[in-house]
């Protein structure tokens, strides 16, 4: 954390605590500590992708704690589809992995700066979906369509070392799952991305242990206030105010020197 002033740090644990209740509360979260460490640390892009991303292995196996304890990862279907989600994330992190170790960090920049303006998107084409069709529905979720969510998701979360549960909780939904069966699957391929994301991270000496903790600690405690809000508040206004903030801060990102 050499050279990094106390108000930096502060934001970034703020972005951590942020991040973790966005995680477990509507699914998009996880990209803030990402933000944070691009936007104010000067880190290259692997050691910000790998700092962030080891700390979604401690927020994910919270997260699927939590909702083993509350039940929809005890319900069949929940699980078969984490398993398929998280088999094929396995398969797609390391290609992430690889592909970040080749962009500078001007590119770097420009694709997450369209990465979150996508979130930002497809969060709100999940927010319509659920408008249009309040009661869950029988859309399509066979292997081969998760297969494919949790290979892209697996191999796009670790380019960017994001939570996996920011891009495929809105697909699951808009598949036909309810949203807390979708935060719950999410919520175990996350630590699968995280796992193997961190992994490649490690191998080419790209994660800052320090800023990790700064993040990570903060982080788990929104966890637990995420999944709790999930359970006992309407979470549209905190969606929206998410995505605000997501495509106010894109331009900024794909645009920065």
């Amino acid at each position: 954390m050499a050279g990094l002033s106390a108000p930096v740090l502060v934001v970034l644990a703020v972005l951590g605590l942020v991040g973790g209740v966005g995680i477990t509360a509507v699914g998009p979260g996880g990209v803030l500590p990402t933000i944070g460490l691009f936007a104010l640390s000067g880190l290259a892009p692997p050691t910000v992708a790998g700092t962030a991303i080891v700390t979604h292995v401690a927020t994910g196996l919270l997260g699927s704690a939590a909702y083993l304890r509350s039940g929809h990862l005890r319900d069949p279907q929940t699980r078969r589809s984490a398993l398929h989600l998280a088999v094929w994330a396995a398969v797609g992190a390391p290609v992430g992995t690889l592909v970040n170790a080749l962009v500078t960090g001007r590119v770097f920049g420009v694709l997450l700066g369209a990465f979150v303006a996508l979130v930002g998107v497809t969060v709100l084409f999940r927010e319509r979906h659920l408008r249009e069709r309040p009661s869950p529905s029988t859309g399509s979720r066979s292997g081969v369509v998760l297969s494919l969510v949790g290979f892209a998701v697996g191999a796009v979360s670790a380019m960017f070392g994001v939570g996996g549960p920011m891009l495929t909780v809105p697909l699951l939904v808009i598949l036909g799952m309810p949203m807390l069966p979708a935060l719950a699957a999410a919520q175990v391929q996350s630590v699968v991305i995280a796992t193997v994301g961190s992994a490649g991270y490690l191998a080419q000496g790209a994660i800052s242990w320090p800023l990790a903790a700064l993040i990570g600690i903060p982080e788990l405690c929104g966890v637990l206030v995420g999944w709790r809000i999930a359970h006992a508040l309407p979470t549209r206004a905190l969606t929206f105010a998410l995505v605000i903030a997501l495509f106010a801060v894109a331009p900024y990102l794909a645009f920065q020197p």
